[in-house]
């Protein structure tokens, strides 16, 4: 970080930023953010939550076990399958154990590039992701929908066609309401990358009636919508790649760690990692 970085007053940016921003709407990024215990959320997000907590009370869990198999998916492509680039598009909020995190506590010189076309999603993140000396962590604005200008900015910090690069894509494509378009983004993002490469996603599925009726009041409150999909359609956003054991599965039953504690609720969301041959 230069000294002018060092000087940048991002408290003072973000309460600017802040100050643009319609709070009379809730906000998926924050409102995950609150699920998780954090505190970049406002009361809208909160309300939001809440109402979502009450008709459907596992999402607290599923938040959890998702950023749980994030850690692990990271940690494992890091440690277990030598990853040293991770392009990592839908950032979120920061919490803990980012994937930068994850995979510099493994390789201190590995390279993660965030992306996002949330300018506060960027601004949190600029300020708080901070890597390692020996690694970098960049981040760039750029939408799901224009796989072309993500790779063309992530290109400015990774090297996209000579080494292996695990694409995350961590309950995102949810916002994306074709089904025929999320295979063609997919698709779009893995094709300049070299063989040996890795696709890691999970996102919400409609196996559970309370978690469908807790969505559809939330898409309901002007929310961006994010659509629940059936299992064997998260499975198919892996066709054509080498999918690493144990498969696509709920997210809390991927390589599981043990625990002293009894097994949670399920959690309803599917993942996994796939390598491109």
């Amino acid at each position: 970080m230069t000294g002018e970085e060092e000087r940048f007053a991002w408290h003072e940016a973000e309460k600017d930023l802040y100050s643009g921003i319609d709070t009379s709407v809730p906000h998926s990024a924050r409102i995950w953010n609150y699920w998780l215990g954090g505190k970049d959320n406002f009361p809208v997000d909160q309300q939001a939550g809440e109402e979502y907590v009450r008709v459907f009370p596992g999402i607290i869990e599923l938040a959890r076990h998702s950023r749980a198999f994030l850690t692990r998916a990271v940690r494992h492509l890091a440690a277990e399958e030598g990853v040293r680039q991770f392009l990592d598009i839908g950032t979120g909020l920061p919490t803990h154990d980012n994937t930068h995190e994850v995979a510099q506590r493994v390789a201190p010189g590995a390279r993660v590039v965030y992306v996002d076309n949330d300018p506060l999603v960027l601004l949190h993140a600029r300020a708080l992701l901070t890597g390692t000396t020996e690694g970098v962590t960049a981040y760039v604005e750029a939408d799901l929908h224009d796989p072309p200008s993500i790779l063309e900015k992530a290109a400015a910090t990774l090297d996209l066609t000579g080494r292996p690069v695990g694409l995350m894509l961590m309950g995102i494509m949810g916002h994306i309401p074709d089904d025929d378009a999320i295979k063609q983004i997919i698709d779009a993002l893995l094709a300049p990358l070299p063989s040996g490469s890795f696709l890691a996603l999970y996102d919400g599925t409609a196996t559970d009636d309370d978690f469908a009726e807790a969505q559809e009041g939330y898409d309901e409150t002007g929310a961006v919508p994010y659509r629940l999909r059936r299992p064997e359609q998260v499975i198919g956003c892996f066709d054509g790649l080498e999918v690493l054991d144990p498969g696509i599965v709920p997210v809390h039953l991927w390589r599981p760690e043990p625990s002293p504690f009894a097994p949670g609720p399920p959690a309803h969301a599917y993942g996994g990692v796939g390598r491109k041959p």
